[in-house]
């Protein structure tokens, strides 16, 4: 699974709605189950950021389209970070290291 954490701020049109925050929310969450994915957490926030999801997409090609699909409708606009757990960052690390081995980078 494909893990990303989104700090959103409402646009002038998603605060305008703001009373449909919690729908648009749900729409969203469904919106996500259907790709294949979870919502973990969704919060609304209070500072720099509006609200903040944690989510899971069977991969990343399906984690993009419903990202894609959220901005689409105007009331939102999320900065996105690609996220891992301690056992993909181990590998991740495997990886780099296994690399080195055939030389330095520069």
């Amino acid at each position: 699974m494909s893990t990303y954490v989104s700090l959103i701020n409402w646009t002038d049109q998603g605060i305008r709605g703001f009373r449909d925050t919690v729908r648009r929310a749900e729409n969203f969450s469904g919106l996500v189950k259907s790709a294949g994915g979870t919502i973990r957490e969704l919060l609304w926030t209070v500072g720099e950021y509006d609200l903040v999801h944690v989510a899971e997409f069977r991969d990343d090609e399906s984690g993009a389209a419903a990202l894609l699909e959220l901005g689409s409708a105007g009331n939102v606009r999320a900065h996105t970070l690609r996220a891992f757990n301690a056992a993909e960052m181990a590998t991740i690390i495997d990886r780099a290291s296994r690399r080195r081995e055939y030389g330095s980078w520069g």
